[in-house]
């Protein structure tokens, strides 16, 4: 069934600058401090934010039954409650509203005024409450990199690697907006000569290039979600860099994985996407072999074309280090929702599930400081002639994402990180 939200001929009556990541066929959502000091949930079309709250109290929502305080909050977590259904028909009345024919809000100044905000006037906030979140290993080109290099081509992949998707439970109080600041962690890192293991600040600081998702309500506990339902309950996707400590990580993850030097920071960018507005850009995904247990087995388009780029910005300039594709990913969204929760492991609103490092085919695809430089051992050159082999202090590390095709372009923004000297330092 059509999306009306979706419609590529569609045009609006605000400014949207030529290659905005935000046309009116995205509308996603957000949650933004206002002018006046106010929290509220809000949408974007080009560069004008636009306060949900206040266009439902002004009754610009009243077909769809919404409580009345449903976009008063300081997080979206009601909201995505309510469902799929509750999402697609207010996407779809924003899109009306904002057509370049309606008049409704179109010729109303006083209404304007307090729904419009320019996005030098707002500050974004993290739009969820995080309950729980897991990340995921699911790029066949990242694992086997990162296998390569400890222990050789042949082993590369470990023998569960083919047959689910990989992940662990990670620590959601550390996840932030773009903008905020990180500081370098300190952290155990393996023994020296005389047995005993280092301590201090970590000398191998990596971004990694995922994407997440955001999930619903979506099961009772005890019962798994089928596979061919599990997209239902994902509201949309944030771009995503999972910062890592790779040397605090070689020594502290046997025999139980990522602790300390994965949950010093991980940084989302501020506007969730729909899956509904990125419908029009599904893509087939690698083909999957050995082929999957009945319980992951998908047929269809499961996979989105989402181009991906990463900037390191020092003093001097901004280079691209990586650019890569969603489209990679080995398992897909709807696998990896299915394979949490076979076990009956209950899913709730406002949980956050990342895709883990996104690599692609190529040496200038790959998700990672790690793998760009090879541990080190050949490093990147940026624009400003210095070298990278990992991340180093003052550094700013930018994520974009967006899809493109002949009719329009759909985009995440970006998160945008400054990694800081360690405390103490």
């Amino acid at each position: 069934m059509p999306i009306p939200a979706n419609d590529p001929t569609k045009k609006t009556w605000l400014p949207v600058p030529e290659n905005s990541d935000f046309p009116i066929q995205n509308i996603p959502f957000g949650v933004f401090l206002t002018r006046d000091d106010i929290i509220t949930i809000g949408t974007r079309i080009g560069d004008h934010a636009i306060d949900l709250g206040a266009l439902h109290q002004l009754g610009y929502f009243k077909d769809i039954p919404l409580t009345d305080d449903i976009f008063l909050q300081d997080t979206l977590n009601d909201f995505i409650s309510d469902g799929q259904k509750t999402w697609r028909a207010v996407r779809n009345r924003i899109s009306e509203i904002f057509e370049v024919s309606n008049e409704e809000l179109k010729s109303r100044e006083d209404h304007k005024e307090v729904v419009l905000f320019s996005m030098d006037e707002i500050e974004m906030q993290l739009p969820v409450q995080i309950g729980d979140y897991t990340d995921f290993y699911s790029s066949k080109e990242h694992a086997t990199n990162v296998g390569t290099m400890f222990r050789g081509p042949d082993n590369a992949l470990l023998p569960n690697w083919l047959h689910l998707p990989v992940g662990y439970h990670g620590r959601s109080s550390t996840i932030i907006p773009s903008g905020t600041p990180v500081r370098r962690p300190k952290g155990q890192t393996s023994p020296k000569e005389n047995g005993k293991p280092g301590f201090g600040p970590s000398k191998l600081v990596d971004f990694e290039l995922e994407m997440a998702f955001i999930t619903t309500d979506a099961n009772a506990l005890g019962e798994p979600i089928p596979v061919n339902e599990a997209e239902d309950y994902i509201f949309g996707m944030v771009l995503f860099n999972d910062w890592s400590a790779r040397d605090i990580q070689k020594w502290e993850y046997v025999p139980l994985g990522p602790f300390l030097a994965k949950s010093f920071a991980s940084s989302i960018s501020p506007w969730i996407v729909t899956l509904d507005a990125l419908e029009p850009f599904r893509t087939e995904s690698p083909i999957q072999k050995p082929e999957p247990l009945p319980y992951l087995k998908l047929s269809g388009n499961h996979s989105f074309d989402i181009e991906l780029e990463v900037d390191i910005k020092t003093a001097e300039n901004s280079t691209t280090v990586s650019k890569s594709n969603f489209k990679y990913m080995y398992w897909t969204m709807a696998q990896q929702l299915a394979h949490h929760t076979i076990n009956g492991c209950k899913i709730n609103s406002g949980d956050m599930m990342g895709s883990g490092t996104i690599s692609g085919p190529t040496p200038d695809s790959r998700g990672s400081m790690l793998e760009l430089s090879w541990a080190g051992k050949n490093p990147v050159t940026l624009n400003d002639g210095s070298q990278r082999t990992f991340i180093e202090d003052n550094d700013t590390v930018v994520l974009r994402g967006f899809c493109k095709n002949s009719n329009y372009r759909i985009g995440f923004g970006e998160v945008s990180t400054k990694l800081l000297p360690s405390s103490g330092t």
